[in-house]
């Protein structure tokens, strides 16, 4: 035998150098958080926020800091003194450590780096440590800003979300993912970090456009489409009484998709998005490149009812789903008052190809391995599959703009 198959490796003298060790280091890391759903959380009878802050420890004073979207800030003039009666009422328990600060809301947020700046050094200058809390009231972009923010401070503040958009409550706000926009892209720039807590109160839901509140129930569908029939046939059921903003209505569609998406965080076995699938961004691929090439014209929601349109189209041009079922889907999108087509999808790259298109490597870029899309396999289940026939995807654009044609409320 040579001298380099007995082990180890030669020198410069000729002497062995001893083989390396290995030694593989496995531990796991318990997250819990809860999710609450309330009413005027900030009403001073209403102790849910100090019993938030207080979760499993014994009671002491808390250091809060509170930043607040500035479109819900605008929509609730009062918010502010609010926070500040109630913070006062329970001063034993919570110290506001400064006034509130105001941040600029939308997708706008996610482009700003500026923001995150300002708002870690606001932070620094009142001394938060990791025992403290960064609670943010907002939009599903504020809370994606803030929550990257308090994961990089300190290595971790305790971050507290309290939502205030359908999207942000049934969706964005409850997940454990954070981040901003950059290089072109969508979420580019992130970290996985659980929230301490998730507050929604409805009590913010009154003041959003119908942009807004329509925009939320897509991701409703999203979620129904892939795991729960039942949850669909009752969302095709009340889509014209969600559009026309019944509370009850929207509140219980909430819960439901909420809880789905909790239970899909718990069991599915890759929370953090290790590997190549992620089958909560359902339609997701090309709504994320819609939103980009519309220079974010078109916001999440809208963009996420339109990329469900066109893979329901697809799904149900490769047999995956009856025609039936595409129509339930397409009209209760429809019902809900969300547009299934953006003239963004059908623009073309220089070599001819629908831009849309290229929101396929991006999205597989994004979580890397191979690409993997989640698909309907018939309504109330999920399929994925690792290719998408791009004449397909052309057949399923132009599907969706000759629908849009023949019906008015689908057109953007």
């Amino acid at each position: 035998m040579s001298e380099m198959s007995r082990g180890g490796r030669p020198d410069r003298r000729g002497e062995r150098e001893p083989e390396s060790a290995i030694h593989r280091q496995t531990f796991s890391v318990d997250f819990e958080y809860e999710v609450h759903f309330t009413r005027d959380v900030f009403r001073p009878e209403n102790d849910l926020l100090v019993r938030v802050l207080n979760r499993g420890e014994s009671p002491r004073r808390r250091r809060v800091f509170i930043c607040i979207d500035a479109g819900v800030a605008r929509f609730h003039p009062d918010l502010v003194r609010r926070i500040k009666d109630c913070c006062h009422v329970w001063q034993e328990e919570i110290e506001l450590v400064a006034s509130p600060e105001i941040v600029p809301g939308g997708e706008a947020v996610k482009n700003d780096w500026q923001v995150v700046q300002d708002l870690m050094a606001a932070i620094g200058n009142q001394h938060l440590d990791r025992q403290s809390y960064l609670l943010a009231i907002g939009g599903g972009s504020v809370l994606d800003m803030a929550g990257f923010v308090a994961a990089l401070v300190h290595r971790g503040l305790r971050f507290v979300r309290m939502p205030t958009t359908v999207l942000g409550q049934n969706d964005a706000g409850i997940g454990v993912k954070n981040g901003m926009n950059e290089h072109g892209m969508k979420n580019f720039v992130g970290t996985f970090a659980p929230p301490f807590a998730v507050i929604d109160d409805f009590s913010f839901l009154g003041t959003l456009s119908d942009e807004h509140w329509r925009g939320g129930a897509a991701e409703a569908f999203k979620v129904a489409i892939i795991k729960d029939r039942d949850f669909f046939d009752w969302l095709v059921e009340h889509a014209a009484v969600i559009r026309q903003r019944d509370e009850r209505a929207m509140e219980e569609s909430i819960r439901r998709c909420a809880l789905l998406h909790l239970d899909h965080i718990a069991t599915s076995g890759d929370p953090f998005e290790f590997g190549a699938a992620r089958p909560l961004d359902f339609g997701h691929w090309s709504a994320h490149k819609l939103e980009t090439l519309s220079g974010y014209r078109v916001s999440h929601g809208a963009a996420v009812a339109c990329g469900i349109a066109l893979d329901s189209c697809y799904a149900e041009r490769k047999g995956l789903i009856t025609a039936g079922d595409l129509e339930r889907i397409l009209k209760g999108l429809e019902d809900c008052g969300l547009a299934l087509w953006f003239p963004e999808l059908e623009r073309r790259s220089p070599s001819g190809d629908l831009a849309v298109i290229a929101g396929l490597e991006e999205f597989r870029e994004h979580l890397g391995g191979r690409l993997t899309i989640t698909l309907p396999d018939s309504v109330g289940r999920k399929v994925e599959v690792h290719h998408l026939d791009h004449d397909l995807i052309e057949e399923s654009v132009q599907r969706l703009r000759a629908r849009a044609a023949r019906t008015p409320q689908g057109n953007a």
